[in-house]
């Protein structure tokens, strides 16, 4: 949470937790400790659309989205790793192009 409070909440950056918690107080008491927003823990069936849509094997899962909800990167916890203070922010990868060098 810090390297969101520090540097990456000002440059735009927004963070929806969506919760895999056993249970409500689960939720709310490891909730409780993040600045950010938060599906709320009952809606359980949007969760799992997430889930699913997002293809989500493990926790954490961290997904990078655009605005309009393009996915950005399946592996948000890597791109937020490597640049924490988001200089490289939002982390949109650079197209791939079949030139010379690939062969």
């Amino acid at each position: 949470a810090e390297w969101y409070k520090k540097d990456l909440q000002s440059k735009g950056l927004e963070v929806v937790f969506v919760s895999s918690d056993e249970d409500e107080d689960a939720f709310k008491g490891y909730f409780a400790e993040m600045p950010w927003l938060a599906l709320p823990y009952a809606d359980r069936a949007r969760k799992e659309q997430l889930s699913k849509k997002f293809k989500v094997q493990g926790i954490p899962s961290f997904v990078l989205l655009k605005s309009n909800g393009e996915v950005i990167t399946l592996d948000g916890r890597s791109a937020v790793s490597e640049d924490p203070t988001g200089a490289e922010f939002p982390w949109i990868p650079e197209p791939f192009g079949l030139g010379e060098s690939f062969v």
